[in-house]
């Protein structure tokens, strides 16, 4: 090597020195000085990676799985198999561009499991997964990642106990994987299914929310045990079924965690009864927003726990109005219920699927006045942040 050639490598070298972390690196930020509260401000709105990295075929003979192999077992094939693309960088700074601070990504980590027992997750997923974590901090987005499908298989195929078990083991692998990861990645303990049971097993309804509880506290206490960041890291733990009568019940017990201010709560649609009811629209649905709200605000936010609403309707289809409704339009819809969201200082995301409000291969949002919904509240929100 001669002396130029030397000098330009010194230079290059520096230059890789200076140029940041990613949020993968060892010593990724944590914003210790940080509120809850500001948290939630800072993770805006946000949208989910719907039927994607959760997606799975079912099989009734893996019994560590649940899942099928797909194809040539790659982590493509899972990632595409309720339709969505391959995710890609551009489809995440579409996001991005689009006003989103958040990005809800469920994974099933069951798929590409050896069924051996062990509930080792595959390491080719991990890193799939990892990827798409790196996609969305590089673009300053906030990553919630959980236990998505699995969850709800394992409930319902093990006990009580095994479950619980089991739940260690996979919190702490992923807990482990991740845990030089900035603050910008969030966990959440798990997706819809606690409360459920397995076939057979009888539960008082005590006994049911002492198996949520448990499931929770399982979830933080394997997360904080791996050490590094995740001593600080937030942690979203979910509600039972993220109904949001169930989980306001003085039963549902916020786990105790060594760290504070640093759990929220999820809980999933404002307008759930409403919307299958086909109710949309009306004072009852007006009227059933705020008081679901206020339970969360009684129970949770007035407490300093921040609210996580993890899925929030996004497309209101004409079936789901009421027949002479007050309010028909879909983007109103969407307006009214993301100020109630915002006006409670809950976190919205919106539910998504490839291809059904926000379009992964366009990089936008497919529905322009759905589009100026956002903007309107995303610009909302990011004044709130520059405060």
């Amino acid at each position: 090597m001669n002396k130029i050639t030397q000098i330009i490598a010194l230079i290059v070298g520096a230059i890789m020195l200076s140029m940041p972390i990613s949020g993968c690196s060892t010593g990724g930020k944590m914003r210790t000085d940080m509120t809850s509260a500001e948290f939630a401000v800072d993770m805006g709105i946000g949208l989910n990676l719907g039927n994607t990295m959760e997606a799975f075929w079912s099989s009734t003979s893996n019994k560590t799985s649940g899942a099928s192999t797909i194809g040539g077992n790659a982590t493509s094939d899972y990632e595409t198999c309720w339709g969505a693309v391959v995710t890609t960088p551009e489809c995440i700074k579409g996001i991005k561009a689009e006003g989103f601070d958040t990005v809800r990504i469920p994974v099933y980590w069951g798929n590409m499991i050896a069924d051996d027992g062990t509930f080792t997750i595959n390491e080719q997923y991990f890193d799939r997964v990892a990827e798409i974590i790196d996609y969305c901090l590089d673009e300053g987005l906030y990553a919630v990642i959980n236990i998505h499908h699995y969850d709800e298989f394992l409930i319902k195929n093990y006990s009580r106990d095994e479950v619980i078990g089991i739940t260690s083991k996979l919190w702490t692998q992923i807990a482990e994987r991740y845990k030089d990861y900035s603050d910008y990645l969030i966990f959440e303990g798990f997706n819809e299914s606690l409360g459920s049971t397995r076939e057979g097993d009888e539960y008082t309804e005590q006994e049911l929310y002492d198996y949520v509880n448990a499931m929770n506290q399982t979830f933080v206490d394997a997360v904080r045990a791996t050490g590094g960041n995740n001593k600080e890291r937030m942690l979203i733990v979910s509600g039972y079924w993220t109904n949001i009568d169930l989980t306001t019940k003085p039963e549902f017990v916020i786990p105790k965690d060594e760290t504070e201010d640093r759990i929220m709560v999820s809980v999933h649609y404002l307008d759930n009864a409403m919307y299958w009811t086909n109710k949309i629209g009306g004072q009852e649905w007006l009227d059933y927003c705020k008081s679901q709200s206020e339970l969360l605000k009684e129970a949770f936010t007035d407490k300093g726990i921040c609210v996580f609403l993890g899925e929030c309707t996004s497309i209101y289809g004409k079936d789901r109005f009421l027949p002479n409704a007050e309010i028909t339009n879909q983007a109103e819809c969407l307006r009214i219920q993301l100020q109630t969201e915002l006006d409670y200082g809950f976190i919205p995301v919106l539910w998504d699927v490839n291809d059904n409000f926000y379009s992964r291969t366009e990089y936008r949002i497919k529905s322009d006045e759905s589009r100026a919904v956002i903007k309107e509240f995303t610009d909302l929100v990011h004044s709130r942040q520059d405060k």
